[in-house]
């Protein structure tokens, strides 16, 4: 098995690797703070959300504020896991 191989290769992408670390903490994210503090268009950051929902790491809700769309994105605990899966291979790497 090749190196590659070990990892998520969800979590590879530097944009997607970006949106899960913000998220990490556990709190509710705004698309809008999201996009903005990542510096990266809407298009963009949708393609991205949408692959981590499809994995089940990520809940995506919507709501309206004020009669406009507002999305928050959290990570699951499936998420959480897959970036401490990600960490612990990185040690293991790091430390051989």
């Amino acid at each position: 098995m090749s190196e590659r191989k070990l990892f998520d290769e969800l979590l590879l992408s530097k944009t997607r690797l970006g949106v899960i670390s913000a998220l990490f903490g556990g709190d509710k994210l705004e698309f809008t703070f999201l996009r903005d503090s990542l510096n990266l268009s809407d298009g963009n950051l949708s393609v991205q959300l949408r692959k981590f929902e499809e994995a089940g790491y990520i809940k995506i809700e919507k709501i309206f504020a004020e009669r406009k769309p507002k999305t928050f994105c959290t990570i699951t605990k499936k998420g959480q896991k897959a970036v401490y899966d990600l960490i612990n291979k990185l040690e293991e790497i790091a430390l051989k």
